[in-house]
């Protein structure tokens, strides 16, 4: 194209020939400009040869014509071309697509041979190319400050810039050394500068006062245009932080071991956030400074043994200030601590919860200005959760190791009831003994033990303390001490509920009272006496032979009485009851007869009585076994909610 702008004495003769002619046939004269302007937009449309996601870039064989007249654009020219540039940039919010489309609708009016549009970071003010035609990659990563070149002074006077002879200025900046001339229009939206519009010509004096007005008035759309598609792509991309923010939310509140829980947050920390090293630091009561419990480097675990202090570096000052710090070189800033040599920038958010700072999330990247204002907002948004995750895996991890260790005591506590229960019955010439305990929970409240009252005499006592676990089972031990305490006064059944009784009185607990039955068998004469202070009235079995059937009968011993521990001064009845070879008594707690199965009916009486009935010569043994037996059939796999205590006496 032609290096002079101006028109000759021939040409302007010549035009004002031409304009007469318009004149004299104006409706032509329209639709021959309406036919080149839409030959503009068919163009820029996509109705080209190429589509806008195409390499635009001359080949190595185009040259530019050097003789060619510049382009002219009418005033309805200028209308027609407006019209096009608005429909293309309003078809679109992608801001690739309206880029391309930019550089299309330039390139029908300007025949340039370089392009670029150029955006400022308004953190580092920096102009950055965000789209360009002709330039090298190495041009292309080139980040050029307010104020040089000829693009950083169109941005920073705010103004178009029309160099004819770039070698003549003293701010070009020569990047192409085959560039001759240069045209740069600031992108101003609000009276905001926001970038620059740049071409550029291998010819000295291409440009014309009539490209740098056309570029203007692109400019004053196309800035108007890249706003709408940055903050399009800016509420998108928060829209889809969001939903990814909230997918970790849900995904990391199930997690409950605090180690799985840390890795897991760093991997999906990475869907948002592109970071090289990632650290979480928890704090620790005890030493008063932030602990390492997790770092990674480059997808790598690492283990990190330094500690930090309160106000301690980015890290410390970040938790102390309760509020995020984003360093953008961390060699600029005093508070940072040379930890990793290469960090270049650095992201902390502390972690709150309730209040309290209880860790810190840290970033790091070997980029300058690599984090930005939206990477703190989400990290932000995502600390609370993890805040929250993290004292609830905390929490969960407390309460497992108090459960062991409760269940480690409870273990210990069940050796130690075992123990106060006698391991085997007193041998004797005329009877036998059978006990079973079996507790609902690792230890239970029932107890039975069997006092030596001398030569053929002992006191069969068996117990029922209120409540369950732990509280019932010291209650039971209790009682048990005071028990064996009193056997050697060898006192008759009630008489020793008697002063069991005044014993609790002394040590009394509120809510806190046991049941019990003591049984006193005398092996001289097979006679046993029975005192009841509110336990299960047990049973007597009888067995009655008549030729070669045998009968069972199973009575129940009306004995009765209140509970010990809860009035003083009470007495208790007692009852005397003579017994023949093969008869049997059988004590038991209330969780026999009040197990219940998965329809809520309990076993009662009546089944232990017929489960009795069903026994064929039977031993103490044999006995006590068939009615646990019966006792789990009917539950059938039921959970026990009472512990389950059966003591048969067998008279042999």
């Amino acid at each position: 194209m032609s290096t002079d702008s101006k028109l000759t004495a021939a040409e302007q003769k010549q035009a004002a020939a031409d304009n007469k002619t318009a004149d004299n046939q104006p409706a032509a004269t329209s639709k021959q400009r309406r036919t080149s302007a839409a030959a503009v937009a068919a163009q820029a449309s996509g109705q080209a040869s190429h589509t806008f996601e195409g390499d635009y870039r001359p080949s190595g064989e185009e040259t530019v014509a050097p003789q060619a007249p510049n382009i002219r654009v009418e005033p309805v020219h200028q209308v027609e071309f407006l019209h096009t540039l608005a429909d293309a940039l309003n078809a679109t919010l992608d801001l690739n697509t309206l880029m391309h489309r930019v550089a299309d609708l330039v390139r029908a009016v300007i025949d340039y041979r370089i392009f670029a549009i150029l955006l400022l970071n308004d953190r580092t003010q920096e102009l950055w190319m965000r789209f360009q035609i002709g330039h090298t990659p190495e041009i292309e990563r080139t980040r050029v400050k307010m104020g040089h070149g000829i693009v950083g002074q169109a941005a920073l006077q705010r103004r178009s810039i029309l160099v004819e002879d770039v070698s003549k200025n003293e701010h070009y900046i020569a990047a192409n050394p085959n560039v001759r001339s240069e045209l740069a229009v600031p992108l101003i939206v609000k009276n905001r500068v926001i970038g620059v519009l740049d071409i550029e010509s291998e010819t000295t004096d291409f440009f014309t006062k009539e490209h740098m007005r056309l570029l203007e008035l692109v400019a004053s759309r196309v800035s108007v245009a890249v706003e709408n598609a940055r903050l399009y792509t800016r509420v998108s991309r928060q829209a889809q932080t969001l939903t990814v923010l909230n997918e970790i939310s849900r995904e990391i509140t199930s997690i409950l071991d605090l180690d799985d829980l840390l890795e897991r947050i760093g991997h999906l920390l990475k869907r948002v956030i592109d970071f090289q090293m990632f650290t979480i630091l928890l704090w620790n009561e005890r030493t008063q400074q932030f602990e390492h419990r997790f770092s990674s480097r480059y997808g790598e675990r690492v283990t990190r043994e330094r500690t930090v202090s309160l106000g301690e570096g980015i890290i410390g000052t970040a938790a102390q200030l309760r509020e995020p710090i984003l360093a953008p070189d961390v060699r600029k800033d005093a508070r940072y601590v040379a930890a990793n040599p290469e960090t270049r920038s650095e992201l902390s958010v502390p972690l709150i919860y309730k209040g309290k700072v209880i860790g810190v999330i840290d970033l790091e990247h070997t980029r300058v200005n690599y984090y930005n204002e939206d990477h703190q907002r989400t990290l932000t948004t995502l600390a609370a959760q993890v805040a929250i995750s993290i004292a609830n895996a905390r929490l969960y991890q407390r309460i497992h190791e108090e459960e062991q260790r409760m269940e480690r005591d409870l273990d210990m506590a069940r050796k130690v009831q075992l123990r106060l229960m006698p391991p085997s019955p007193p041998p004797l010439d005329h009877a036998e003994f059978a006990a079973r305990f079996y507790a609902a929970r690792s230890i239970g409240g029932d107890l039975y033990d069997f006092l030596d009252y001398g030569p053929g005499r002992v006191a069969l006592a068996v117990g029922d303390v209120s409540g369950k676990a732990a509280p019932a089972a010291l209650y039971a031990a209790l009682v048990s001490g005071i028990l064996r305490s009193l056997a050697s006064q060898q006192l008759s059944p009630a008489a020793l509920l008697g002063e069991l009784n005044d014993q609790l009185q002394e040590r009394k607990l509120d809510s806190q009272y046991v049941t019990m039955l003591i049984a006193l068998w005398d092996d001289s004469n097979q006679t046993i006496q029975v005192a009841n202070a509110g336990s299960v009235q047990p049973l007597f079995v009888s067995f009655n032979s008549s030729g070669s059937r045998t009968s069972v009968d199973v009575k129940t011993i009306q004995a009765e009485g209140f509970p010990l521990g809860l009035f003083p001064d009470v007495e208790y009845e007692e009852f005397t009851l003579s017994t023949r070879p093969g008869d049997m008594l059988v004590f038991f707690s209330d969780g026999l007869p009040d197990a219940e199965n998965a329809s809520g009916e309990m076993f009662g009486t009546e089944r232990l009585a017929k489960a009795l009935k069903s026994l064929r010569q039977p031993t103490a043994h044999t006995a006590a076994e068939a009615i646990l037996d019966a006792v789990t059939t009917f539950q059938g796999g039921t959970e026990h909610f009472d512990d389950e205590t059966v003591v048969v006496l067998r008279v042999k």
